[in-house]
């Protein structure tokens, strides 16, 4: 099964992450080195240590949730200085509240405040050099793409229309004139015009994407870019590995069948099932309050029962009721199932709140406990949506071979949309987490959840 980090997460976006964390940890160090005055010898290195990390920690979490390390568009200084500083200034709260519960961890107020300004700049100044290195395209490979079509440009714009992109075009290969070339990439009729180009430019991968694979493929002269070290991949695969997602449209049946991944062990399944458990009960005693006080106003607010069941598709095509908070009039669907639009005036007031802060997902526990639905998996949908879907998207019935989650790949990666089209996008989410499943992907998931919720992005 192919490793998530490795193919989403290239080694220089990991470098760039563990950098700044050094860094941080670091300079608090240095700051409380140099303000005792006693050197290396007389310094508690342990403590010192752990309530540098600690630090570190908050400071890093709260970066990655004001969205800092999502750095695929706007690399401007200002912007960033004035986002870090929010960030920063959030970190400091939440260590206060540590620092309240855990005294021993507290840093003196001089040493804390000299190596807050310390972060600011070297973070500051870290930052600058590599948005420096991206303007510049530096430590990138460069990239052949073999056609000129639809999905030669699909890929031109995932790479190019990015700043932090780990690859750089520098030709095609094809008869027409690529949809999206913005730096212009030369274009040649026959890849062996390429061959003393490839040798001079350390041509490192070669991107066959052609939208018609009958067509003529230069076989000898990829045989020969291959035996000169070469990688050489397949269009629907690479753009699988930089977008996080599957080209539901492009690919044969045979492609899923031979593909690596799509398959997980029974140890895995019983394991995942154990933690959803876990998790499940956590979640809720935790969020017992808050269930309290919504069932309350739901109640308060409009008659109708608390919570809204409905029938979903779950794993192997078994049908369940899916548990939530009545977000809307009991009335709703009188006139029979609709998509949910953006603004949908069935929504009540309470209902509208509570979707924004995805609230009313909070009953899907009991699903979790039951066992109808994990924590992270495909979204589950109606029966009558899901007849309609299949007869229009292929491979839509593949979802449901996984148990649906609370939230997933598909929902942290794509806005919440209700239309044919959606389902589409989304499904193409959804197969590459049914193709790459593992806890390492899990857990970013539930880490993209956690900020979009803060954030309350998404929601409808």
């Amino acid at each position: 099964m192919p490793t998530f980090f490795n193919t989403y997460y290239p080694m220089r976006k990991v470098v760039f992450f563990l950098g700044e964390g050094i860094l941080i940890f670091l300079s608090l160090l240095a700051v409380d080195w140099y303000m005792l005055g006693a050197g290396l010898f007389y310094l508690d290195l342990p403590l010192n240590a752990g309530r540098a990390f600690l630090v570190t920690l908050v400071f890093q979490l709260c970066l990655y949730f004001f969205d800092l390390y999502d750095i695929s568009g706007d690399l401007s200084l200002p912007n960033t200085f004035t986002r870090m500083t929010q960030a920063f200034g959030f970190g400091c709260v939440i260590l206060a509240f540590i620092y309240y519960v855990a005294p021993f961890m507290i840093i003196t107020t001089p040493i804390f405040w000299i190596g807050y300004l310390t972060i600011c700049l070297t973070v500051f100044l870290w930052r600058g050099a590599y948005y420096f290195i991206l303007r510049k395209r530096f430590f990138v490979q460069n990239v052949l793409v073999v056609g000129t079509g639809t999905l030669a440009s699909d890929i031109a714009r995932e790479i190019e229309g990015v700043q932090d992109s780990v690859y750089k075009i520098c030709g095609f290969v094809g008869t027409g004139k690529p949809a999206f070339n913005p730096y212009n990439a030369p274009v040649r009729l026959r890849l062996e015009d390429y061959e003393e180009f490839i040798l001079k430019n350390k041509m490192q991968r070669i991107i066959i994407a052609l939208d018609d694979l009958r067509g003529e493929t230069p076989i000898k002269t990829l045989l020969k870019c291959k035996m000169r070290g070469i990688s050489i991949e397949q269009g629907v695969n690479f753009y699988e590995k930089i977008t996080g997602k599957v080209l539901v449209e492009r690919i044969p049946p045979s492609w899923i069948i031979f593909s690596e991944g799509f398959a997980f062990s029974r140890w895995t399944y019983h394991l995942k099932r154990l933690l959803d458990f876990i998790l499940a009960i956590v979640l809720f005693l935790l969020s017992l309050p808050v269930l309290l006080l919504t069932a309350l106003l739901i109640k308060l607010e409009s008659p109708g029962p608390v919570f809204y069941l409905q029938e979903r598709v779950g794993e192997k095509n078994r049908p369940f009721h899916i548990v939530k908070f009545r977000s809307m009039r009991q009335d709703a669907e009188k006139d029979g199932a609709v998509w949910a639009a953006e603004n949908d005036p069935r929504v009540t007031r309470v209902g509208a709140i509570i979707r924004r802060l995805r609230i009313d997902e909070l009953p899907q526990l009991l699903n979790i406990l039951k066992g109808e639905m994990s924590l992270v998996g495909p979204r589950p949908e109606r029966q009558i949506f899901i007849d309609e879907l299949i007869k229009k998207i292929p491979f839509y019935d593949i979802r449901h071979e996984l148990k649906p989650g609370v939230t997933g790949w598909a929902q942290v990666c794509y806005p919440y949309g209700a239309s044919e089209l959606d389902a589409l996008k989304k499904l193409e989410y959804d197969l590459y987490y049914q193709k790459n499943l593992s806890f390492a992907l899990d857990l970013l998931i539930i880490f993209k959840t956690a900020k979009i919720v803060l954030a309350r992005r998404g929601s409808r």
